[in-house]
């Protein structure tokens, strides 16, 4: 297959590309804003720079490499940025898409979008992929109109919704929950950790797999793409200290009211995978697994 990655330079992109080129089936071609931040030589891909909110550059880069499937990461992801840059988070998350799926019209393409737990308002989660959604922050609504482009679209396409994404990325100062619950007890620092949400944390080398897996596939249709453990942050919190060794007399349970941050987070979210696991054969790794995982790249 010939697939296009969108956003090669952020976490996920990254972890795509090396899985893609580890696999060595598939010809690929990674498209990011900008220079090519991906720490292999580019004899082993092609990397096309490419502004997904630019329309006519959208469908010039997917016109001139004709991808047989596109997976499409990028995206403005920061929560509260969306709450307040509304314009920008719009163009990024929903204009983008509509662009992308203009393209795979005119080339027959599959579209693999990314998509979140925070199009669920976390009532009553954990959800399936029937789960009704009601978005209770501006990044969750621009998600779910963007899912709803593909919906009333006419090209092959899939969604892959997933949470909490945490891996370490080359040359990203990206922080994750391991990181920053190690360096904070390290450091000896008093911090506050919510126990009264849920959420299922996902390792972004799990999160690619999947994605490998539905664009190989051409799979259709929504699939949850997460972890397998439904976790709060305080549970994450302990299962790292008790990784690393490290003293938790600094850190104290709290609950999200005691937090002020801009935008809404849905309270209990986590995602069913059955469906992923069944019809793709996805086996995602424990949070347990996961931490081992970022211990070696801490390492390396």
């Amino acid at each position: 297959m010939k697939i296009l990655i969108t956003g090669s330079n952020g976490l996920l992109g990254q972890k795509l590309v090396q899985l893609i080129l580890a696999k060595g089936e598939d010809e690929l071609i990674a498209t990011a804003r900008g220079a090519n931040r991906l720490p292999i030589p580019e004899e082993k891909y092609t990397y096309q720079s490419l502004d997904i909110t630019n329309r006519a550059d959208v469908l010039a880069t997917i016109e001139r490499f004709k991808p047989d499937a596109v997976v499409h990461t990028a995206a403005m992801t920061n929560v509260d940025q969306c709450e307040t840059e509304q314009e920008a988070c719009w163009k990024l998350n929903v204009d983008a898409v509509e662009y992308l799926i203009e393209a795979c019209e005119n080339t027959g393409a599959y579209l693999l979008h990314l998509s979140t737990d925070f199009i669920f308002d976390g009532e009553d989660g954990p959800y399936d992929e029937e789960g009704k959604p009601n978005p209770i922050s501006y990044y969750g609504e621009s998600k779910l109109a963007a899912e709803e482009l593909l919906f009333k679209s006419s090209i092959s396409y899939g969604v892959a919704r997933t949470v909490l994404v945490y891996g370490i990325a080359h040359d990203m100062s990206r922080n994750n929950i391991i990181l920053w619950v190690k360096k904070s007890l390290e450091d000896k620092k008093e911090i506050k950790v919510v126990d009264d949400q849920l959420r299922s944390p996902t390792l972004a080398e799990d999160l690619a797999m999947g994605c490998y897996l539905m664009a190989k596939q051409k799979a259709e249709g929504v699939f949850n793409i997460s972890g397998k453990d439904v976790l709060t942050p305080y549970q994450m919190a302990i299962k790292t200290a008790d990784f690393f060794n490290l003293d938790v007399s600094t850190m104290t349970k709290a609950d999200a009211s005691t937090f002020t941050q801009t935008a809404k987070r849905p309270p209990r979210t986590g995602l069913i995978i059955e469906k992923a696991r069944t019809q793709l054969g996805y086996e995602p790794r424990s949070f347990d697994e996961g931490i081992a995982i970022v211990a070696e790249q801490i390492k390396a």
